[in-house]
């Protein structure tokens, strides 16, 4: 079978380092979280970049379920802070949950200019190839 993509390694050696040694741009792409159907038909995008102020539902983990608003995104240690999503240490304090953002589904999305014009790029990227794949005769 050919390479899908020639600009990844299929290594797991390579790809394991290109990950973990990845710069905070390349970061940001990765951790993207899925919308929800809502907000999937009216952007007609499927995931975006994870971003503070947004609102998304747990959907894996001991977590599932529960909602909140995102206080955090912690680009380092590829995960996301949840509002109220926490546990108590064992002196009492307080400390957020890591959760990757794929693990999450976003229901509000805080959109400014930046953002919508992500948004609209990805839409018609994909009304090109949807145009593209249909046939004339149908």
């Amino acid at each position: 079978m050919a390479k899908v993509n020639k600009t990844i390694h299929s290594s797991r050696r390579k790809s394991r380092k290109a990950h973990f040694t990845a710069p905070s741009s390349v970061r940001r792409v990765i951790m993207s979280a899925p919308l929800s159907k809502e907000l999937r038909e009216k952007h007609n995008a499927r995931s975006i970049p994870i971003r503070k102020d947004d609102e998304v539902l747990i959907t894996r983990g001991t977590n599932k379920g529960r909602e909140g608003k995102v206080t955090s995104v912690y680009r380092l240690k590829y995960v996301i802070h949840v509002e109220r999503v926490s546990r108590e240490k064992s002196n009492g304090q307080s400390v957020p949950i890591g959760i990757h953002p794929s693990k999450c589904v976003v229901t509000k999305l805080k959109l400014d200019k930046d953002r919508e014009n992500i948004l609209e790029r990805i839409s018609k990227g994909r009304q090109q190839r949807m145009g593209g794949n249909k046939k004339d005769g149908d």
